[in-house]
């Protein structure tokens, strides 16, 4: 027996094979192990066999070795089949058998030891044996497909069409999957056998009752030419399945197979068929390509309707889903009122309203309660069923909760419907049992409009005072009535229901009935009755906008002095504003004038007014929280008016006046070198208040925008007069300091005001400086201590007399 040549054992390469510093790794550790697994002792040389002796020795020593193997473990299959395959390599197929037939005796189940044994009867041309076995493996196993496969196709090999198709018939007896029924289909046809062939698809589709199978046994049909037979095919389908169990595939199958054969009316009545009696969720796929085929084929007519069943199924599976969502509802029945049925529509609008939210909560009956309405309006336009209307009015009316709340819009339809068709008496008793068991500002709204537009008049007379009592309250309701009497010309009338609403203790806007009666008294021209009417409005409220609405209307007022008694009337509302802590009233007042007097006014007037505008300033104050505590400060604008700084001295210049004092002290002190701050403007806006002088005020001013500069010379003027008058007043041992510090201030009121920049003008105030204040220091050394603290408690006094002058 030739020997193979014996290999070399490999020995495993590894790249990096240095152990770790620290530990071992995992690649050295599967090295060494492969290693040592490699380095194996290569196995002896095979020996040359030159005899039939020696050749029986290696056999029977190899038998016994395998003999051995076997007892030691007769269940492992494998050593079965080493063994049975050792002895077909050594031509003794008989021994060979014997292995095989002993091995199922262990294990008759194993698929692989009887393909083994069958393939090896079949290589060594043994065709009965090999039948034989399959026979036997066919009959043991009949489940197992492979040994039907394999001895089918052993006998199409062998040219036994009679025994391979007798193999089949026999396999088809334990019906097999499918794909066992395909295979015998595919057998006959490859010989064509096309009775055969449709008589094993006849027993097969009932065999396996699928879809797909119905429909490959049409397409067997057609493929081979038989028309008619493929449709009666596809026609005892749907037979077979019945209403419970179609499938639109087969309806798919079906409408396509029609459709190549031209025939396009008999695909559109398949595919109606299909969506009329199959479930709307398990036809998607039937909807989409029945709208392919129609886009295709059909004509206008075809393709909306195929859209609307289309929608209509999606309608129903969404108010399926959740049947509170009425806007769905709304597109499913106005795509229905658009094809035109009549009962589809009315079964759909009854099964809409059947949806009643479950909450008492108007926010929930909202859109719900238009589903009745639409209904109706249905009923009464185009179905023009009058009396089935009147029942969904009445219906919608017994269903809503009225003690809970009400909708208005159904009794004003209810009550329109009614007038519309003649019946005034039930039109009024609708409205009347409304505003009895649920009063609604609309609900009287309503039914006054609708009395007005009968020209019933005493009964809206009648509704208004109902109105009244409900709400007296209500301004609109008050000057809707009031406006009524007026357009009957009845003033008298119109002018007690004015004067009544007045009256009520609270009115919810109180402003637009006050406007509403003038403008009415405006319109009569009564101008006595209107000033009464501002001078009784004036008594209840100071506001900005009644003191220029009165000045204008009395400007308006055909008279000859109405310009006078317009500025009479704004010159009242300036005295009165003065106390007003609003200071913005004030100055959209005074702006009122100033356009007045503008457009109307002379130059006189028109600075008067002008005088008496504010100036505006920047302020800063601290925000307090709402424990009470103050956190930050924030900036806000106010308003400064001449006549209020007349009355109240600025703490403003009193501040200026006290840094002055602190600056010129320490002028005083330095003599010899004179500080930038001695020349610069001590009377600056945005100087800081000492906290000293204005402990209990909140809001300290950062600066301000002045209008002009005439105040700035106002200012200066009242500095002069008051030390003028303070210098007559003062004893004699006190007028010469007081001269000096008065001379000081207007030195520095004039140069913080100057805008010369003449060089001689400078070096002249700069000796004149250096003069006084040498007098001023060589007079303070010569007082003693209780001469300086008087005098300065009189330059206190001194600074409270100007402030006196000032005002």
């Amino acid at each position: 027996m030739a020997s193979k040549p014996q290999k070399m054992p490999k020995v495993a390469k590894v790249k990096d094979k240095s152990p770790a510093e620290l530990q071992i790794t995992a690649e050295q550790l599967l090295r060494e192990a492969k290693e040592r697994e490699l380095e194996i002792v290569p196995p002896p040389p095979r020996q040359k066999i030159s005899d039939p002796e020696e050749l029986q020795e290696y056999r029977l020593k190899k038998r016994r070795a395998f003999e051995d193997n076997i007892r030691k473990n007769r269940g492992n299959i494998s050593n079965w089949i080493k063994y049975a395959k050792w002895e077909e390599e050594q031509q003794e197929i008989r021994r060979a058998r014997s292995v095989y037939e002993r091995a199922l005796d262990v294990d008759h189940r194993n698929i692989t030891l009887w393909l083994k044994y069958a393939e090896m009867e079949m290589r060594m041309r043994q065709v009965n044996h090999a039948r034989n076995v399959w026979d036997k493996a066919v009959t043991i196993l009949p489940r197992a497909n492979q040994f039907w496969y394999k001895y089918t196709y052993m006998e199409e090999m062998l040219k036994n069409t009679a025994g391979c198709r007798q193999v089949f018939e026999r396999w088809m007896e334990w019906e097999p999957d499918e794909q066992a029924w395909l295979t015998y289909i595919k057998f006959e046809l490859r010989y064509k056998e096309l009775d055969r062939a449709r008589a094993i698809y006849e027993r097969f589709v009932y065999v396996h009752p699928e879809p797909k199978y119905w429909i490959k046994y049409a397409h067997f049909e057609e493929n081979h030419g038989y028309i008619q037979s493929a449709r009666r095919v596809y026609e005892r389908a749907i037979q077979f399945f019945g209403d419970d169990h179609l499938d639109e595939s087969l309806f798919i199958a079906f409408s396509k197979f029609e459709e190549g054969q031209k025939e396009h009316d008999r695909a559109r009545v398949i595919y109606r068929y299909a969506l009329d009696h199959m479930p709307k969720e398990k036809c998607l796929t039937l909807y989409n390509e029945y709208t392919r085929h129609e886009k295709k084929y059909g004509d206008k007519s075809s393709i909306d309707d195929v859209i609307t069943s289309k929608r209509k199924f999606q309608y129903e599976e969404a108010v399926k889903a959740n049947p509170h969502d009425y806007d769905t509802w709304f597109d499913y029945v106005r795509m229905l009122e658009a094809d035109g049925n009549v009962d589809l529509i009315r079964e759909t609008y009854e099964r809409a309203i059947a949806c009643v939210p479950p909450l008492k909560e108007k926010r929930h009956w909202r859109r719900y309660i238009y589903l009745w309405i639409y209904y109706a309006l249905f009923e009464e336009l185009t179905t023009k069923d009058i009396e089935r209307a009147r029942q969904v009015y009445q219906m919608c009316l017994r269903l809503i909760p009225h003690k809970i709340f009400t909708f208005a819009e159904i009794w004003l339809l209810y009550g329109k419907f009614e007038i519309r068709q003649k019946d005034l008496a039930a039109a009024r008793k609708a409205m009347g049992q409304a505003i009895g068991m649920c009063p609604k500002h609309k609900l009287f709204r309503g039914y006054i409009d609708l009395e007005i537009k009968l020209r019933e008049f005493d009964r809206c007379r009648k509704l208004y005072e109902k109105w009244a009592e409900f709400d007296p309250e209500n301004c609109k309701m008050w000057i809707q009535f009031a406006t009524l009497e007026a357009m009957l010309n009845d003033a008298d009338r119109a002018r007690g229901i004015y004067e009544l609403s007045i009256a009520q203790p609270r009115l919810d806007m109180p402003e637009y009935m006050w406007k509403s009666y003038i403008d009415f008294e405006v319109e009569q021209e009564e101008w006595d009755r209107v000033r009464s009417l501002y001078e009784r409005l004036l008594e209840r409220t100071h506001h900005v906008k009644v003191w220029i609405s009165f000045a204008k209307c009395e400007h308006s007022m055909t008279t000859e002095d109405n310009i006078v008694h317009a500025r009479g009337v704004f010159q009242r509302a300036n005295r009165a504003l003065r106390l007003c802590q609003e200071k913005e009233q004030r100055l959209m007042l005074l702006e009122a004038w100033r356009d007045f007097e503008d457009e109307f006014g002379d130059a006189e007037n028109e600075d008067k007014v002008k005088k008496l505008m504010p100036r505006k300033v920047t302020r800063r104050r601290q925000v307090t929280t709402d424990d009470g505590s103050q956190t930050r400060w924030e900036e806000y604008i106010d308003y400064i008016f001449p006549d209020d700084e007349a009355a109240k001295p600025s703490l403003l210049l009193l501040a200026k006046a006290k840094e002055w004092a602190k600056k010129q002290k320490e002028h005083t002190e330095n003599l010899e070198e004179i500080t930038p701050e001695a020349e610069n403007p001590c009377f600056e806006e945005t100087a800081e208040i000492n906290p000293d002088l204005d402990r209990d005020d909140s809001d300290v001013e950062i600066g301000s925008s002045s209008e002009s500069s005439s105040e700035h010379d106002e200012e200066e003027e009242m500095i002069k007069n008051g030390r003028k008058e303070k210098k007559r007043r003062k004893p004699s041992f006190e007028s010469s300091d007081n001269d000096k510090i008065a001379s000081k201030k207007k030195e520095s009121k004039k140069s913080s005001y100057s805008t010369s920049t003449d060089e001689e003008i400078e070096k002249t105030k700069m000796r004149e400086d250096n003069r006084k204040s040498h007098i001023f220091r060589e007079e303070r050394r010569s007082r003693t201590k209780k001469e300086n603290s008087r005098s300065s408690e009189s330059s206190s006094d001194s600074s409270s007399e100007s402030n006196d002058n000032e005002k």
